[in-house]
C-alpha cells in the first residue's frame, strides 16, 4: 500500500503540473491519473489501498468542506441563502424529471429504474465544485455578489436532498412499503441535525482554542479529529435519525469564523496545506473508481440520456437564479458550475445493482460515465467561465489575507517575543488598511493603493491590563520587513 500512496503522489502531482502549464485544472490530470493507474486500466494501485479508498475519500472531502467552512461569512449567506436553498432542489428536480422521462425511451430501464437513475445523476460533486469555489474566494474572484458562497452552501444541501430523493426510488423499486412523506421529512430533520452536530463541537473548539494556546498545527488536528467522528457519529445513529455529518463539518469552520477570525484564518491556513496531499488522494482515487468498460456498456444512448439530464438541469438552474442580483453571464457561470458529477456517482452508482434492481448494470453504467463526461468538463467550464465572468474585486479583503500568508503576522490574542530584546509582548488589536504604494522618483505613477495591516502589541506585565501601560503599534505591507525578522509566535504546545 505505501507503493501505491508513492504512485498517487508522484503521478497525480505530475498529472497536475502538466495540466496547470496548458492552462487547465489539475484536477482532471489527477482524474485520469486514477482512472489510467486504477484496477481496471493498468491495475498499478494495490488491492488494498482500494479497499480503504472510501476512508481515504471522505477525509479528504472533510478537508475540503472545513476549509470551505471557515469562508462562510454570516453577511455573505444571508445574501444569498434564500438562492442557495432554492439551487439545491430545483435543478435535481429537473433533471430527475428529465431521465426519468427520457430513460425508458433509451435504454432497457423500466420508468421507476430511471427514477432511480436520475436520483443518482443528479447529485452535483462537491469534490468538483468545492475546491475551485475556494480557489476563486482565495483570489477575491465573485466576492462581490457572493458567487463561490452560493455555490458552496447550495452543493452542499443538494446531495442530502438527492440521496433522500434517492433512498424513496430505491424503495419503491425494491417493491417495499416506502412512506414518501416520511422520507421527504428527513430532509430538513437531516440538515438541521447536521448542523446541530457541528456547531456544539464548534463552540466547544472555540473555548479549547481560546483557553490553551497551541500551535496552529495542532489546532488543525483536533478540529480534523473532530470532523472525522461527526461522520462516524451519521452512521452509528443513522438506524434512528438522520443526520447530514458533512455540513456539520461545515458549520465547526463557520462558528470558529464567526466568533473568532484570527482563530479560524491560523487553522484555514493549515488546512490550505493539508489539501494539498488530501486532493491528490481524493481525485486520484475517485479516477480509479471509474470502470471504462462499465461505461463504454452505456453508449450512446446513456449519453443522450446524460445530456438531456443536463439540459433540463441548466434550465432549472438558470431558473433558481431569477430575482438575483446576477447578470445572464454569472447565471450561465453557476449552470456551468452546478454540471460536475464524481463523488455521489462514484459512492452510490452500484447500490441499485446489488440490491437486486433488475437494471442495475445499466444504472451503473450510465452513472460511471456521468463521471468521465462530467467531472473534467465542469471543471474545465469551471475554470475557463469563471476567469473571464467573475468580477475581480480589486480592493477585495481576500488581499489582506494573502498579505498575512505571506507575512505570517500574529493574530489578537497571540503572545509574541522580540527577538532583539526577548520582551514579551501580546498582540490586543489589529486594523486593516490601504496605504498609497511606494514609487520610485520619476516613476510611472498611479500605483494603486495596498493592503497594510497595522497591528499593535502590549508589553505583558503582572498585575497589568492590556493596552495599560507599554504599547506598541506597527504596520506590515508586502513591500516592507518581514515580521519574522523581528518577532517569535509563542506557544502553550
Amino acid at each position: 500500500m505505501a507503493v501505491s500512496i508513492a504512485l498517487i503522489i508522484l503521478l497525480g502531482l505530475g498529472a497536475d503540473y502538466l495540466l496547470r502549464r496548458v492552462k487547465l485544472p489539475g484536477l482532471v490530470g489527477m482524474l485520469l491519473v486514477g482512472v489510467l493507474a486504477g484496477p481496471y486500466v493498468l491495475d498499478l494501485i494495490n488491492p488494498e489501498m482500494m479497499n480503504v479508498s472510501g476512508d481515504f475519500r471522505k477525509i479528504a472531502l472533510i478537508v475540503i468542506l472545513l476549509r470551505a467552512g471557515f469562508e462562510l461569512r454570516r453577511d455573505t449567506m444571508h445574501r444569498v441563502g434564500k438562492a442557495a436553498v432554492t439551487m439545491s432542489m430545483v435543478p435535481a428536480l429537473f433533471e430527475i424529471a428529465a431521465v426519468t422521462w427520457v430513460g425508458p425511451m433509451l435504454l432497457p430501464i423500466a420508468r421507476i429504474e430511471a427514477a432511480i437513475l436520475g436520483t443518482i445523476l443528479a447529485a452535483v460533486s462537491p469534490a468538483v465544485v468545492v475546491p475551485l469555489m475556494i480557489d476563486f474566494m482565495d483570489r477575491g474572484r465573485g466576492t462581490g455578489k457572493g458567487i463561490p458562497t452560493l455555490l458552496l452552501g447550495a452543493s452542499a444541501i443538494d446531495d442530502v436532498f438527492v440521496i433522500v430523493l434517492f433512498t424513496i426510488a430505491l424503495g419503491m423499486a425494491g417493491g417495499g412499503e416506502v412512506h414518501v412523506w416520511t422520507q421527504l421529512a428527513k430532509i430538513p430533520l437531516s440538515i438541521g441535525l447536521g448542523i446541530l452536530l457541528g456547531v456544539i463541537p464548534g463552540f466547544f473548539l472555540l473555548w479549547l482554542f481560546r483557553r490553551y494556546d497551541w500551535r496552529p498545527p495542532k489546532r488543525t488536528l483536533v478540529v480534523m479529529g473532530t470532523a472525522i467522528l461527526l461522520t462516524w457519529i451519521e452512521g452509528a445513529v443513522e438506524r434512528w435519525v438522520p443526520a447530514a455529518s458533512l455540513l456539520g463539518v461545515m458549520a465547526i469552520g463557520f462558528i470558529i469564523l464567526e466568533k473568532s477570525e484570527s482563530i479560524a484564518h491560523i487553522i484555514s491556513q493549515k488546512l490550505k496545506k493539508l489539501w494539498v496531499f488530501a486532493e491528490l488522494l481524493l481525485f486520484v482515487l475517485v479516477g480509479a473508481q471509474v470502470n471504462i468498460q462499465v461505461a463504454w456498456k452505456a453508449g450512446l444512448a446513456g449519453m443522450a440520456v446524460i445530456l438531456a439530464g443536463l439540459f433540463f438541469r441548466s434550465i432549472g438552474t438558470y431558473v433558481s437564479l431569477c430575482g438575483t442580483p446576477l447578470n445572464w453571464k454569472e447565471r450561465a457561470f453557476c449552470v456551468v458550475a452546478y454540471l460536475p458529477k464524481a463523488t455521489v456517482q462514484a459512492a452510490i452508482g452500484a447500490i441499485p445493482l446489488a440490491a437486486g434492481v433488475a437494471g442495475g448494470e445499466v444504472i451503473l453504467a450510465v452513472a460511471v460515465l456521468s463521471i468521465i463526461l462530467t467531472a473534467p468538463l465542469g471543471a474545465i467550464g469551471i475554470m475557463v467561465m469563471g476567469e473571464r465572468v467573475l468580477d475581480h474585486g480589486a480592493r477585495s479583503s481576500y488581499r489582506f489575507k494573502d498579505l498575512r500568508e505571506k507575512q505570517g503576522l500574529a493574530r489578537v490574542g497571540e503572545r509574541v517575543r522580540d527577538k532583539g530584546s526577548s520582551a514579551v509582548w501580546k498582540v490586543i488589536e489589529e486594523r486593516e488598511i490601504w496605504e498609497p504604494a511606494y514609487e520610485e522618483p520619476g516613476g510611472p505613477g498611479n500605483a494603486g493603493d495596498l493592503p497594510a495591516i497595522v497591528l499593535r502589541f502590549w508589553q505583558e506585565q503582572s498585575g497589568g491590563k492590556p493596552g495599560t501601560g507599554k504599547t506598541l503599534t506597527k504596520t506590515y505591507t508586502a513591500q516592507g520587513p518581514a515580521f519574522g525578522d523581528e518577532w517569535e509566535i509563542l506557544y502553550d504546545w
